[in-house]
C-alpha cells in the first residue's frame, strides 16, 4: 500500500479552490482522510494481525484467520485503490474546473464500481468478524497490542479506555469506513442541492448520494447479520459449530427470537441462514438447501408449509406476527439464494420477483433409501421435485439425462449402467413414463447387442427388433413382437450360424405356432411348433422343388411317416428316417406312373405361409400409430410413438458430464395437418402423399420406413426364397391398405380440430384408393426384395424365354416376320433404308423400332400402372405402323396383333419378361380387370408363352437361296 503522502501532492490553486462548490472541497478533503486513515490502519492493524497469525508458532486455527485477514488487505488495498483514483479526480476537478466538469469525479461517473469495492471490504470484513478473527489474532501478542492501545484509541471514538484489544481491532476497521461513507452521503446531498435542478450532472450526483445511502443501510445489515451469526457461533456446542460455522454464512433469523415449531422432525430449534434452513434436534442436524426450498401458505393463519426434495415440513408459529416474519424472511432468503448474490441493500428490498419461481435449477444428492438412494440430481426443479432437463448420477456409474416430470424419469431420456467387471456398458435412448422405459428406444448393451423398439414398463413390448453382432458366438438378429420382455405374436428370426431364417409365431419367448423356415441352402419348411420345438406333420420344398409331406426331426430330417413328390413327377410314400452316415432309410411305396409336371403348374411354384398367419402380421408397427392418432397427434407423443431417428446408433459420449444423444429434429405436426388438408383433390394427394412418404420426419415415412425393416428381415437374404413370393406380395399390398388407412387417420384429426368430421369410406372405394393412389407410392421401397422373389420364382420360364429372343434374334426382320406369319401387307417395308448391294432379306431390327423402344421403358418404373401405360404405348405405336404402311386407320384384331407383338417383344429383348408379367398382374388395379389393360396383359403373356415354346426354340434357319425377295 502506498503513502498517503504521495497521492496528495501537488499544489492546489486558491482561484481554482475558490471556483468550486464547497461540497467538492469538502469531498476532496473527506477523500484525503480517509485515504490517510487506511494507511494508518494498514500499518497499526492489519500488517501485525497478518504477522501474528503467519508466525510458526500460532494455533492451528489461526490458518483460517490468516486466509480471511489476506482477504481483508486485498479488500483493504482495493478500496485504497478506488480512492485514490477518487481523490485525483476530484484534484482535477479543482485545479481545472473549466475543463474538468463534475461528469469526470469517479464518485459520480463510476459510483457503481466504487459501491462495489466498499461492499467487497464490508463481506471481507464481516468474514473476519463472524470467526471473531480479530480477536484470535490478538490473542498470542497482548503485550504487543498493550502498547499500541493509545495509537489504536487516536483512530476511534466511544470506546471506552478499558476494552480489549480485541474490541478495538474491531472498531478500528470499521469505524473509520462507516464515518466515510457517512459523510460522503452528506456532502453528495450539498452537492445536489448547490448545482440547481438544470444542472447536466445533476443525475449523477442524485444516483451516487443515492448509492452512498443504500451503501450505509447495507453496511448495517451486514453489521448486524454478522454479529448475530457471531453470536450463534459462540453459543453452540463445539459438534455443532464443526458442522453449521461458515465464514460467509449468515444467520437471518433464529427461532429462539421469533418463536416456531416444525413437524414431523420436532426440531429443538429453526435457524435461517442466507444460504440454508437448518433444523438442530439433539446432536442432529437437518440441513436443507435454500435453493431447493418451496413455501407453501397454510390453511390456518399460523401455520405454512417448506417442501424440499425428501421432506415436507409444517411449520407453526407461536401467533401471527410470527408467521408473517417467518414466512418473509424465508422468501426472501429464497429469492436471494437463487439470485446468488445479497440484496442490496436490504434483504428483499426492491428486488424482482418478490416471489421465488416455481420453476428452479440446482442440484441435491438424495439421503433417503430407495432407487435414488445417494444418487445426485442436477437440473431443473418444481416443488421440491426434479420436473424439466436433467441429470441423474449414482455412486455406481449409473447415469440418466434426460426429461424428468414430478421426480420420475418422464419423456426422452438417456440412461447409462456400467456393467463390470469388463469396461463396458448398456445404454438406453429410450422414452420414459413415470420412470420406467415407455415408448420407442433404442438400446446398445455391453454385449454389443442392439435393441431397437418399443418398451412398456421398462420392458421390450411391441414391435422390436433385437440384433447380436457378427462377431457372436451365436449372431442372431430377431425382428418382430414382445410382450413383457419376452418374443410373443408375430416374429422373424434369423440364426446366421444355422444358416436359417424362422418366419412365424412366438410365445414365451419360444416359437410357438405355424411357422415357415427357410435355409440358406433354400430348404424351405412350413409346419406347426411348439415351445421351440416341431409338431406334427409339415411340408417341406427343397430348392429343386422337390416336396415332402410329412413329420421332420429338428434339423430338418425327415423322420417318421410321410410322402415325397420328386421334380419328375415320381413319388416315395412310406416311413423315413436317418440312415448310415448322412443317409436316409426309407421303407415304403415308390410310383413312377406319374408324368413330369408342367413347370407352369402351381405344384412347381407352391407358396408357403398363405394363410396359415394372421391378415395384419404387424400389429405392433401399426398400433403406436394408431394409438398417436386416437390421442389427437398430440406433439408431445410424436416421438415416443412413432419413434426416432439417430445419425449414428454407437456414437454415443461415455463422459458422465456430457451423455447425450443427438436425434433429428421433430416437425411441426400442426403445420402438416394443416398442409394435409390443403391436398384433398386427387392430383394434390398422389403429390403430397409422394412428398410425405419421402420426408424423414413425417409420420407417414416414418412408418413405412419400419415396414421397409420388416420387408428386408423377412425376404432379403436367407429369406429371398421363391416359395415365398405369394405371401411377400400380399405383405405389400396389406402395408398398402394400413398406408391408407393411416393417412385417414390423420385426416380425420386434421378435420376435427377444425370442428368437422370425417366421411365414411366403403370397402370398394378404399381398394380403389389403395391400388389407384398408395401401392405405386409404397412399391419402390419393397420392389428389390419383391422382385428377386419374382425372379426366382419364373426363373425356369425366363430361362426358356431367354432361349427364345436368342433363337428369334438371329432372324432377320422379313424371315422373321415370315416365320411369325404376319400378313405380308402390314410389313413395314418403307420404313427400311437399304445401302448398295443389300437387300431386304439382310436387315435387322429396323422394323417397328418405335414400338420396340417403347416396349423397353417397360424396365425403367417400378409402377405397375406405369408399366401397363408403357404396354399401351406400344400397343399404339404398332397400330401408327401398321395404318401408315396401309395408308389409312386400322384397328388390329388379334389374330394380326399377336404375331407383330411377338415380333416387337423379340426385338425388345426384355430381361425376365415373366417376373415383370407376373408382378403386373399381382399389383395390377383390380378396377382394370377385363379393360384394356387386362387385354393387352393378356396378349404380352401369350407372346411370353409362345416365345417359350420349344417350336420357337428349335427352328430351322431359312437358307438364303430360299428367299424370293429381290435385290435392291
Amino acid at each position: 500500500m502506498s503513502k498517503p503522502g504521495n497521492s496528495t501532492e501537488g499544489a492546489r490553486a486558491p482561484s481554482s479552490l475558490a471556483m468550486c462548490s464547497p461540497p467538492e472541497t469538502a469531498l476532496l478533503r473527506l477523500e484525503e482522510v480517509f485515504l490517510a486513515t487506511l494507511a494508518r490502519v494498514n500499518s497499526l492493524v492489519l500488517e501485525p494481525l497478518l504477522v501474528a497469525t503467519s508466525e510458526p508458532s500460532a494455533e492451528p486455527q489461526s490458518q483460517e484467520c490468516l486466509q480471511l485477514l489476506e482477504q481483508l488487505h486485498g479488500s483493504t488495498q482495493q478500496l485504497w485503490a478506488v480512492t485514490e483514483e477518487s481523490l485525483r479526480t476530484l484534484q482535477e476537478r479543482l485545479c481545472h474546473p473549466d475543463s474538468a466538469g463534475l461528469e469526470s469525479l469517479l464518485l459520480l461517473r463510476h459510483a457503481d464500481r466504487v459501491l462495489q469495492v466498499h461492499m467487497e471490504y464490508i463481506e471481507s470484513y464481516t468474514n473476519c468478524l463472524v470467526m471473531q478473527a480479530f480477536q484470535k489474532a490478538a490473542k498470542g501478542r497482548r503485550e504487543y497490542w498493550r502498547g499500541r492501545r493509545k495509537a489504536l484509541r487516536q483512530l476511534l471514538w466511544g470506546v471506552s479506555a478499558e476494552s480489549s484489544a480485541g474490541t478495538m481491532l474491531v472498531q478500528a476497521l470499521r469505524q473509520p469506513l462507516a464515518h466515510h461513507v457517512q459523510q460522503c452521503v452528506l456532502q453528495l446531498l450539498s452537492l445536489s442541492g448547490a448545482i440547481g435542478e438544470h444542472h447536466p450532472a445533476r443525475e449523477l450526483v442524485v444516483h451516487a448520494a443515492t448509492v452512498f445511502g443504500n451503501l450505509q443501510s447495507y453496511m448495517q445489515q451486514a453489521l448486524d447479520q454478522a454479529e448475530a451469526t457471531r453470536s450463534l457461533w459462540h453459543s453452540l456446542s463445539g459438534r455443532l459449530w464443526e458442522m453449521l460455522c461458515s465464514p460467509v454464512r449468515r444467520l437471518l433469523l433464529d427461532s429462539h427470537d421469533v418463536p416456531v415449531t416444525a413437524a414431523p422432525l420436532r426440531a429443538e430449534r429453526v435457524l435461517l441462514f442466507d444460504d440454508a434452513l437448518v433444523l438442530v434436534q439433539g446432536h442432529s442436524v437437518h440441513t436443507f438447501d435454500l435453493k431447493l426450498l418451496w413455501l407453501e401458505p397454510g390453511q390456518d393463519g399460523c401455520v405454512f408449509h417448506l417442501l424440499t426434495p425428501e421432506d415436507e415440513f409444517s411449520f407453526c408459529a407461536k401467533d401471527r406476527q410470527g408467521q408473517v416474519i417467518w414466512q418473509w424472511k424465508v422468501t426472501q432468503a429464497v429469492c436471494q439464494a437463487l439470485r446468488g448474490k445479497k440484496d442490496f441493500p436490504v434483504l428483499g428490498a426492491g428486488q424482482e420477483p418478490v416471489e421465488p419461481p416455481a420453476y428452479r435449477y440446482g442440484a441435491y444428492t438424495f439421503r433417503a433409501g430407495g432407487r435414488l438412494c445417494h444418487a445426485t440430481y442436477e437440473g431443473e426443479w418444481q416443488r421440491g421435485r426434479p420436473h424439466g432437463k436433467g441429470t441423474l448420477k449414482w455412486p455406481d456409474g449409473r447415469n440418466h439425462v434426460g426429461d424428468f416430470c414430478n421426480g420420475l424419469e418422464h419423456g426422452f431420456g438417456v440412461h447409462l449402467v456400467p456393467q463390470p467387471p469388463e469396461d463396458k456398458f448398456d445404454c438406453y435412448k429410450c422414452h420414459w413414463r413415470a420412470g420406467s422405459m415407455n415408448g420407442y428406444g433404442i438400446c446398445e448393451y455391453g454385449s454389443d447387442q442392439v435393441y431397437k423398439g418399443y418398451f412398456q414398463a421398462g420392458l421390450r413390448h411391441g414391435f422390436g427388433i433385437l440384433e447380436s453382432p457378427p462377431q457372436a458366438s451365436r449372431p442372431f438378429k430377431y425382428t418382430g413382437h414382445w410382450e413383457r420382455g419376452q418374443r410373443n405374436g408375430y416374429g422373424v428370426e434369423e440364426d446366421r450360424d444355422r444358416g436359417e431364417r424362422y418366419i412365424g409365431m412366438w410365445q414365451g419367448d419360444q416359437r410357438h405356432g405355424p411357422g415357415v423356415v427357410v435355409t440358406q441352402a433354400g430348404v424351405c419348411y412350413q409346419g406347426t411348433f411348439q415351445a421351440d420345438k416341431m409338431v406334427g406333420p409339415g411340408v417341406l420344398l427343397s430348392e429343386d422343388d422337390s416336396l415332402y409331406e410329412g413329420t421332420f426331426t429338428r434339423d430338418l430330417i425327415l423322420e417318421g411317416k410321410g410322402k415325397i413328390t420328386f421334380p419328375n413327377g415320381f413319388t416315395l410314400e412310406g416311413t423315413f428316417g436317418p440312415g448310415f452316415g448322412q443317409g436316409l432309410h426309407t421303407q415304403g411305396v415308390l410310383d413312377t406312373a406319374a408324368l413330369p409336371p408342367d413347370p407352369s403348374s402351381s405344384s412347381c411354384k407352391r407358396q408357403l405361409g398363405l394363410g396359415i398367419f394372421p391378415e395384419c402380421r404387424w400389429p405392433g408397427v401399426y398400433r403406436p400409430f394408431r394409438d398417436f392418432v386416437a390421442a389427437g397427434c398430440p406433439a408431445d407423443l410424436q416421438e415416443a410413438l412413432l419413434g426416432f431417428h439417430v445419425q449414428s446408433p454407437r456414437r454415443l459420449s461415455r463422459s458422465q458430464e456430457h451423455l447425450c444423444c443427438e436425434r433429428d429434429s421433430v416437425g411441426s405436426l400442426a403445420d402438416t395437418l394443416e398442409e394435409l388438408l390443403q391436398h384433398r383433390q386427387l392430383e394434390a394427394l398422389q403429390r403430397y402423399l409422394g412428398k410425405a412418404l419421402s420426408h424423414p420426419q413425417h409420420p407417414l415415412a416414418k412408418l413405412l420406413r419400419t415396414l421397409m425393416l420388416t420387408f428386408q428381415a423377412t425376404y432379403a437374404g436367407i429369406g429371398a426364397n421363391k416359395h415365398l413370393q405369394g405371401m411377400a406380395q400380399e405383405e405389400v399390398k396389406q402395408h398398402a391398405r394400413e398406408i391408407w388407412a393411416a393417412y385417414r387417420g390423420l385426416l380425420g384429426v386434421a378435420l376435427q380440430h377444425r370442428g368437422q368430421m370425417l366421411e365414411e369410406e366403403d370397402a370398394e372405394t378404399r381398394e380403389l384408393q389403395v391400388h389407384d393412389l398408395v401401392l405405386p407410392l409404397v412399391l419402390p421401397s419393397f420392389y428389390s426384395e419383391l422382385f428377386t422373389l419374382y425372379l426366382l420364382l419364373h426363373e425356369r420360364e425366363d430361362r426358356l424365354y431367354s432361349r427364345g429372343i436368342a433363337s428369334l434374334s438371329l432372324f432377320p426382320d422379313t424371315k422373321l416376320l415370315k416365320f411369325l406369319e404376319v400378313q405380308r401387307h402390314l410389313w413395314p417395308l418403307k420404313d427400311l433404308t437399304l445401302t448398295s448391294n443389300q437387300r431386304y432379306s439382310l436387315v435387322k431390327d429396323k422394323c417397328f423400332l418405335s414400338a420396340t423402344g417403347c416396349l423397353q421403358k417397360i424396365m425403367t418404373t417400378v409402377n405397375p400402372r406405369e408399366k401397363l401405360e408403357v404396354l399401351e404405348r406400344t400397343y399404339g405405336e404398332i397400330e401408327a405402323t401398321v395404318s401408315r404402311v396401309l395408308g389409312r386407320e386400322h384397328k388390329l384384331p388379334m389374330d394380326d396383333l399377336l404375331p407383330l407383338l411377338i415380333y416387337v417383344v423379340s426385338r425388345a429383348r426384355i430381361q425376365h419378361l415373366g417376373a415383370e408379367i407376373h408382378l403386373i398382374r399381382d399389383m395390377m388395379d383390380p378396377s382394370h380387370t377385363g379393360g384394356l389393360y387386362d387385354f393387352l396383359l393378356t396378349a404380352l403373356e401369350s407372346c411370353y408363352e409362345h416365345i417359350q415354346r420349344e417350336d420357337m426354340r428349335l427352328h430351322r434357319l431359312p437358307d438364303r437361296r430360299d428367299s424370293k425377295e429381290p435385290f435392291c
